[in-house]
């Protein structure tokens, strides 16, 4: 799924995001609210990695 699926159907993605990133809260997901960039910050944010990593991270999530 590309991330304009993901942008697009981000309330029921919202549910799959926070299984593969437990640690992001409701109040993230809002501020996300489909944005790319912004998960990759918070998932930096939240589990202290690089952003080379979240963005793997990321990558990942979008090829699955």
């Amino acid at each position: 799924m590309n991330w304009d699926e993901i942008k697009g159907k981000w309330q029921q993605a919202k549910g799959d995001v926070k299984k593969q990133w437990g640690k992001l809260t409701d109040d993230d997901m809002d501020v996300i609210a489909g944005n790319r960039d912004k998960l990759v910050g918070k998932i930096q944010e939240r589990y202290g990695i690089a952003k080379e990593d979240a963005e793997k991270q990321v990558n990942d999530y979008e090829t699955t």
